[in-house]
C-alpha cells in the first residue's frame, strides 16, 4: 500500500545542496604569518646577519690596519737651507726606519742674503712618541728658543764622540744641545731619553744627495 500525507524525511533544499559544495576559505595573511615558526625565521634572517658581520669585521679590519702616520721626505726641505745657510748645515744622517719624519720647516726662503737659517725636524719614533731636530747659527731663532729658554741643565753626555748638555725644558721633556762655531742644535721631545740620544748621535754634517 502506498502510504498517502508527510514523511518523516525532510526534503533537502536546493540552497542547502549549494552550501554543502563551497570549499573553504583561504587562509588570511596574519594567519600565514602566524604559522612561521621561531626556526624558519632565522633562517631566513641569518644570511642578512652573516653580510652584516663580515661588513662590520673587513671595515674594522681596513680601519686598523691604516697607518695613522703620515710620513714626509724632508730632503727638497734640508737641500733649500743648505742652500742658503752661511755655515755647514747639520742633519740627523742614517737614522733606522722606525724613526719617522712627519715634518720638515726651513726660514731660509725669507732669510736675507748672509742671515741666520735655522731648519727643523720632527719624527715619529719607534715608541710612538716625538723626537723634534732644529739648528740655526742664531741662539734666538725660534724653534731653538722655544726648547731652550727656561730648561734647566742636568749635565752632559756624550754621544758619537760629542759631548751634549742634557736639559729639562719648562714643559719636563729631555732636551740635548749643543754649540759649535756658532750653531746650535737641538733635539728634544716626548721620545725616550734612548730615543733622543740615538737622533743627537747621528746628527751628522749634510753631505748633500
Amino acid at each position: 500500500m502506498t502510504a498517502i500525507g508527510p514523511t518523516s524525511q525532510r526534503p533537502q533544499r536546493p540552497d542547502d545542496a549549494a552550501g554543502s559544495e563551497l570549499p573553504p576559505p583561504a587562509p588570511s595573511a596574519v594567519e600565514r604569518a602566524n604559522r612561521m615558526s621561531a626556526a624558519n625565521m632565522l633562517r631566513s634572517l641569518l644570511p642578512l646577519v652573516l653580510i652584516c658581520l663580515v661588513i662590520v669585521g673587513w671595515t674594522a679590519f681596513r680601519q686598523n690596519s691604516v697607518d695613522p702616520v703620515r710620513e714626509v721626505d724632508p730632503t727638497g726641505t734640508i737641500r733649500a737651507a743648505d742652500a742658503r745657510a752661511g755655515y755647514t748645515l747639520l742633519v740627523p744622517t742614517g737614522l733606522a726606519d722606525g724613526y719617522r719624519p712627519t715634518s720638515a720647516r726651513t726660514d731660509a726662503g725669507s732669510a736675507p742674503e748672509g742671515g741666520p737659517v735655522a731648519l727643523e725636524i720632527g719624527y715619529v719614533t719607534p715608541s710612538d712618541a716625538f723626537a723634534g731636530f732644529a739648528v740655526s747659527d742664531f741662539a734666538g731663532a725660534e724653534p731653538v728658543r722655544e726648547v731652550l729658554e727656561g730648561a734647566t741643565a742636568e749635565g752632559t753626555v756624550e754621544l758619537a764622540g760629542e759631548e751634549w748638555t742634557r736639559s729639562t725644558t719648562g714643559r719636563g721633556e729631555t732636551a740635548l744641545s749643543r754649540v759649535e762655531e756658532g750653531v746650535t742644535v737641538v733635539v728634544s721631545g716626548s721620545a725616550t731619553d734612548g730615543e733622543l740620544e740615538t737622533v743627537a748621535a747621528a746628527v751628522r754634517p749634510y753631505a748633500g744627495s
